[in-house]
């Protein structure tokens, strides 16, 4: 759903010219509560295209969930080429999580167990254990912690359908990541933050950025950001930041300390920054249409591969995430305004996956509606639960 994402792009061009250059609801059974909050925040007009198709699933009947025997350092067995492992995708106008074996087959489905709690999941990232799922929605103001094999929310940070700036309150996040330590990582993207959450006391354990003016929507990290959209960890604990005005790539320290900044090289709205397999380059979706994709070396902003069409069958409209593919090195990518996911070929640039039918939406086997995240299944080897040789 493209409308709210220009309402960002919108957005930025107001925070340019300011800038002079450019409580919690009652919670389901078993799911932790944070001390009542005061409600401060401001109420937003839920549409019919915020919510989508409703309360869906595919209807297909699924396997038994195999046990956790592999992490992100040591995988299970993988499929090869072109998808080396399933994914887990946020259907987002499905409201809804589903998994995708490399067959295509649907292996889990998580819909939406209460449409006012849960509602346009646009981000989705395991837990470093495989256990949990990290989830963001922008347009409910809210994020989640999803167990995985109980299929249930079992926590949630903001107010659904109510934004705000407060100690209880989000204003649009996108991106959605469980740390380490057990914290919760996300980019607050109108409130101009990046905040590091613990799920134990419901309290902001780390902000960057500022809230409240949006004379503070710029790039000067850690201490103001430009309308960050991606907030992603590194390996040794560091932060990969990505900042929609002028296009900023940050690498900040758990201490907020600025390791490099590069501006994405030939990207007006990036999303979703993240490290290459080796961890060495950069990928990041320019969210446009056309849409493109960019792998750039941080130590000399150099550009090194790009995927850029723009028309046709292989053209990308507003990609949103783009990830190299560990084993084969291909590039896999959330291309939400085509209603579907793709794995392009690194060397031909042809694309040799997809799932969900190309500029349509659907819910039934086969079909997506404005995929905007997934995260790759390293942890359950699907492969042989299935049967697959």
């Amino acid at each position: 759903m493209v409308k709210a994402r220009k309402a960002v792009l919108t957005g930025v061009v107001a925070l340019l010219a300011i800038a002079g250059g450019h409580h919690l609801l009652a919670s389901p059974a078993g799911m932790e509560r944070g001390p009542p909050a005061k409600r401060e925040g401001t109420p937003v007009k839920v549409t019919e295209e915020m919510r989508g198709a409703g309360m869906v699933s595919s209807g297909v009947e699924l396997p038994a969930i195999p046990p956790v025997t592999g992490n992100r350092k040591q995988p299970v067995p993988s499929w090869g080429k072109p998808l080396p492992f399933p994914i887990v995708i946020a259907d987002r106008r499905n409201n809804r999580l589903i998994e995708i074996a490399p067959d295509k087959r649907i292996v889990w489905e998580f819909p939406s167990p209460d449409l006012v709690l849960y509602r346009g999941n646009e981000d989705v990232n395991f837990s470093e254990d495989g256990r949990r799922l990290a989830v963001s929605e922008e347009d409910n103001y809210d994020v989640h912690i999803v167990d995985y094999e109980k299929k249930a929310v079992t926590w949630t940070f903001g107010v659904p359908d109510t934004r705000g700036s407060g100690a209880r309150h989000l204003n649009y996040p996108d991106d959605a990541h469980l740390l380490s330590d057990g914290k919760f990582l996300t980019a607050d993207i109108r409130n101009c933050r990046v905040l590091i959450i613990d799920p134990a006391t419901n309290r902001i354990d780390t902000q960057w950025g500022r809230a409240g003016d949006r004379k503070y929507c710029r790039h000067n990290p850690p201490h103001e950001l430009g309308l960050p959209n991606g907030a992603t960890p590194l390996e040794n604990g560091d932060i990969l930041v990505t900042e929609i005005v002028d296009s900023w790539i940050t690498r900040l320290t758990r201490q907020g300390e600025v390791v490099w900044a590069r501006r994405a090289p030939k990207v007006r709205y990036p999303s979703d920054a993240f490290p290459t397999v080796d961890g060495k380059q950069v990928i990041v979706a320019d969210f446009a249409k056309p849409g493109r994709v960019v792998i750039f070396d941080p130590a000399t902003g150099k550009l090194t591969w790009e995927y850029f069409v723009k028309e046709g069958e292989k053209m990308l409209d507003h990609p949103s995430l783009a990830r190299e593919l560990p084993v084969t090195g291909d590039i896999i990518v959330a291309d939400d305004l085509r209603h579907r996911v793709v794995v392009i070929d690194r060397q031909t640039k042809e694309i040799i996956w997809q799932y969900g039918v190309t500029d349509q939406t659907g819910h039934a086997p086969g079909y997506l509606w404005y995929p905007d995240g997934f995260d790759l299944d390293v942890f359950r080897d699907w492969k042989k639960a299935l049967g697959v040789r």
